[in-house]
């Protein structure tokens, strides 16, 4: 395992068990952003670095019973709070480094993945990986319940013009690794970036 990957796991394993008391109210901004995917019933969809899981319930009831819904982690401890939370039962659970997907390549309709691209070890490589999964015209969402500048300040640090999240910097990592982005959202209340698989 990489150092990057151990890191990963050490951070998220340190606060799995109390991940979602810390934040209790986030349930209705992964429902809109789900939403914003466009998925219909059938769909295929993966929830890329899902920890608990908070947003299989709504990607199941998106592509319904018929449908398939994948939850992928690195962290086991993140994995087991999702079935302990019970959502489980919303998707197949995965334990697997995005940068590694055991997804036959064009086999997703649409990746969700919130809070995810701050903690990639290779952004363009992993983004390229998702892209893999993805069949053409598939559909990409990078989500946080709340924006950059909120994030950053709840962290106690400042907005940097570096921060992979910003439009200048998101667009072009995106276009470089098989997506075009096609709608940017980054307000106090939510984050939500979503792209198209390039053919």
């Amino acid at each position: 395992m990489s150092d990057d990957q151990t890191r990963v796991q050490e951070f998220f394993t340190a606060r799995a068990a109390d991940w979602d008391t810390r934040f209790p109210d986030d349930g209705p901004a992964y429902a809109a952003a789900v939403a914003e995917l466009g998925l219909r019933a059938g769909d295929r969809v993966l929830d890329a670095g899902c920890g608990t899981g908070r947003a299989l319930p709504p990607l199941r009831a998106a592509v319904g019973p018929s449908g398939v819904v994948i939850g992928a982690d690195l962290t086991p401890a993140m994995l087991r709070e999702a079935v302990r939370a019970g959502r489980d039962r919303d998707g197949a659970l995965l334990l697997t480094d995005v940068a590694a997907l055991p997804l036959r390549a064009g086999s997703l309709d649409a990746v969700f993945g919130a809070g995810l691209v701050s903690h990639l070890a290779s952004p363009a490589e992993n983004l390229r990986e998702l892209a893999r999964v993805v069949r053409p015209g598939g559909v990409l969402a990078l989500f946080h319940p709340v924006g950059r500048a909120a994030l950053a300040a709840r962290h106690g640090r400042p907005l940097t013009p570096d921060d992979l999240r910003a439009e200048p910097n998101l667009r072009p990592l995106l276009a470089g690794s098989g997506w075009r982005l096609t709608s940017y959202v980054d307000e106090d209340s939510r984050f939500l970036a979503l792209a198209v698989r390039k053919s």
